[in-house]
This record gives structure tokens, sequence and C-alpha cells, in this order.
């Protein structure tokens, strides 16, 4: 499991395969931040398998995977699209879209084929993954005079935050970007300065 304020997801797109009665399963798996992109990559998987005959997938988004969804494109209900799920969610993944195309081979796996089809397609492409570990960030706004200038960017390096923007005019306002979990020990740090923290 990952830590409270950390998700898991995959470092590279990567391919699995499995071959059952003469039918392909092909199971691309890729690292994603936004519907728009799983569109994309569909539309990519369709153009270049043209001529498979269903292209499934399943697809997790955001840092909870609150945004999911599965499709079986044309396979009975439940028997492709489901499955691809269930194996990005027993990986405790998310930010992660896997199509598995197939090739139609002749002769008809039935339901429980199917399932076990997909269902190991998707784990192949997924053992291959390198997993990585992404930190849920959260931003923190701080405004300051210059002659705190120093004291701040020394915490902005002990706690190693991000500069997302900064503007420096009579008064110094940087929007940093922080580990979630760290938020409010930041803010109780930067409130012991004499700088104006959001």
């Amino acid at each position: 499991m990952p830590e409270p304020d950390t998700f898991l997801t995959i470092a590279f797109p990567v391919e699995g395969l499995y071959k059952e009665k003469g039918s392909k399963f092909i199971a691309l798996a890729y690292p994603v931040a936004s519907e728009e992109e799983v569109k994309e990559l569909i539309a990519q998987a369709r153009k270049q398998y043209y001529d498979a005959r269903h292209h499934c997938y399943a697809y997790m988004i955001g840092e909870q995977g609150q945004h999911y969804r599965a499709n079986d494109d044309g396979e009975p209900s439940h028997s492709a699209g489901d499955p691809i799920l269930g194996q990005i969610r027993s990986r405790n993944l998310t930010q992660v879209l896997v199509i598995v195309v197939r090739y139609f081979g002749g002769t008809k796996l039935g339901v429980g084929g199917l399932i076990h089809a997909y269902k190991t397609a998707t784990a192949d492409a997924l053992d291959k993954a390198a997993i990585l570990q992404k930190i849920i960030p959260a931003q923190v706004i701080v405004h300051f005079g210059y002659d705190w200038m120093n004291a701040v960017m020394k915490l902005v390096k002990d706690y190693e935050m991000d500069v997302i923007s900064q503007d420096f005019t009579d008064t110094c306002h940087i929007r940093l970007s922080v580990r979630k979990s760290l938020v409010e020990e930041v803010k109780a740090k930067f409130a012991l300065l004499d700088v104006e923290v959001a």
C-alpha cells in the first residue's frame, strides 16, 4: 500500500500478451494524467491495431483513483473492462490506462475464458511495469519582505519544496509545492518567521 500522501503508478508504457485458442490479446499499459490523454491513446491504439476485433480498456485517474472507467468494446458485458480494471485496482495503481487489443482466432472462449484472457494479458503487462511512488502535492503561498528572503529560502530547501511561481516587487510572493502531509508543519515554520502564509 502506498503512504497516505502518495500514490502508485507505472513509470513508462509496457506491453503484455496472452494467447488462447488462436485469439491474441495484446495489453498496452500507459501512465496517464487526464481523460484527454486516455482518449488520445485509445484513438491511437484503434488506428495502430485497426484490424483487431476489440479494443477493450480500463483506467483509473486521480490521486485516490477516484475517476475510473471500464469498457468492454463489444465483448459480453463485464467480460473485458472489469477484469482489466480489477488488475489495476489489485496493484493499488492509479494514473494508469490499460487497453487490451483482441485478435479473434475463430474459436469462442465463453465469458469465463474471456475474463481469464483479459485479466491475464493485463497482469502480464503490469508485471513488467516499473512502479513509481509519487507524492501528492499541495500548494502554499508565502508573502514576505526582502529581509526574510534567506530564512524563507532555507525553509524551501529544508522541506524540498518546489517553487511554482514567484513575484518580487515591493514585497515577495512565492507559490510553493509541498508534500501534502507536511503542509501544516511547513505553515507553522513560516508562521515563526514574520511572513504571511496561505
